[in-house]
């Protein structure tokens, strides 16, 4: 009997690390914008090969140059 107390005790812990876990994930934002993510795909990639002096490049800024 001393047993089944012990692990009534053991899941009303685990319990409530999960619940503190998912609060903690709540109230820090990890569910504030799901749909920005799925429609980042969707968008245009020519955006992101342009340079920073607004000038459109072949390659993405950060892949490298196979030719040395």
């Amino acid at each position: 009997m001393d047993v089944f107390f012990l692990l009534v005790f053991l899941a009303f812990l685990f319990v409530m690390s999960i619940g503190g876990v998912l609060y903690w994930a709540v109230m820090s934002g990890q569910f504030e914008d799901s749909d920005e993510n799925a429609s980042v795909i969707l968008q245009d990639e020519d955006a992101a090969c342009v340079r920073s002096d607004g000038k459109r490049s072949r390659a993405a800024p950060d892949v490298p140059s196979a030719i040395s």
